[in-house]
């Protein structure tokens, strides 16, 4: 089975976070789920630099990534990743533009567990619910 070192973004703006809804995908188990944006970490990447790669060519946003927030091991049914989670800010929101997602939401973290998550990403909302970030 592959494995995938992947990172994602909780990006908070104004005391509420960026769930991106992923469309249709090869693995139906992940078609139309809600997840914190982000990708590969490539060859000669920190985790960070990843991070600021991807949300720029996901949803063109400069992001701050402030700190470390939780790992998740999962194994989904085709794949397995090791997804490192940053707490990020974002400023210029209105350069927003959806590449690779359907669909955005900006939820406060009590209304995180109303959507539709990614497996991988329960335990990141889990982690923001139990912390009170």
């Amino acid at each position: 089975m592959k494995s995938y070192n992947v990172v994602a973004a909780v990006i908070q703006y104004q005391g509420k976070f960026l769930c991106a809804l992923k469309g249709q995908s090869k693995f139906p188990y992940l078609s139309n789920t809600f997840e914190f944006p982000g990708g590969k970490v490539e060859p000669g990447e920190t985790s960070e630099q990843a991070l600021i790669r991807e949300i720029k060519e996901e949803l063109n946003l400069d992001i701050q990534v402030h700190k470390y927030l939780v790992t998740v091991d999962h194994s989904y049914p085709d794949f397995k990743i090791l997804l490192k989670t940053y707490l990020c800010e974002c400023q210029d929101i209105d350069k927003l533009l959806l590449n690779e997602h359907i669909g955005i939401e900006w939820l406060s973290v009590k209304e995180l567990q109303q959507l539709h998550w990614a497996a991988a990403d329960i335990p990141i909302v889990n982690y923001l619910l139990d912390n009170k970030i």
